[in-house]
């Protein structure tokens, strides 16, 4: 028996490439309309289009399923508004939240500037915090509601060169 998220309305923080991609498309094969978030900048933040957002948008359209784009930042207020608002205008609910958005600034913590260790943290754990709570009450309203957090045993272990992506994803298990 396959698990059917048929009439379910998912986002998918950072969704235009990477794990993100990967649940956007499982999602949609699997019925659930999405909405792919991504900011669409490199590994580091830098930068941003909606074309990476757009393309996966192209390819759950080309399986026959339904998503919509939107490059919102995880981190801004108004653009996490926008996004649920957005949401609601296209399907009238969200029952589905993966908080997946995450940036890399890699470096030994000597040689790191604390902007690139709070830059990192306030995308993992902000951008997780701010949709999450966005998204709280039209999920309560509805009396359901998913919420899935992007992990990393970096946040358990460490890794040299991740101090600021470690605290990070400990800081989201700790959600």
């Amino acid at each position: 028996m396959s698990i059917r998220f048929d009439g379910k309305v998912a986002i998918v923080t950072g969704a235009g490439g990477g794990l993100g991609r990967s649940h956007a498309l499982e999602l949609a094969r699997r019925g659930a309309k999405v909405v792919v978030n991504d900011l669409g900048g490199d590994r580091t933040g830098a930068g941003g289009s909606s074309e990476a957002a757009k393309k996966v948008v192209e390819e759950i359209k080309a399986l026959g399923g339904e998503a919509i784009a939107n490059g919102s930042s995880v981190t801004d207020d108004e653009g996490v508004a926008n996004m649920v608002k957005q949401t609601m205008e296209q399907w009238g609910r969200i029952d589905i939240l993966v908080n997946n958005a995450g940036i890399l600034r890699d470096k030994s913590f000597s040689k790191m500037e604390i902007s690139d260790f709070q830059l990192v943290v306030d995308v993992h754990l902000m951008g997780t915090v701010k949709p999450t709570k966005a998204v709280w009450e039209i999920m309560k309203e509805q009396n359901y509601g998913r919420i899935v957090v992007t992990a990393s045993s970096t946040g358990l272990y460490g890794n040299f060169g991740q101090t600021n992506y470690g605290a990070a994803k400990l800081a989201v298990v700790g959600f």
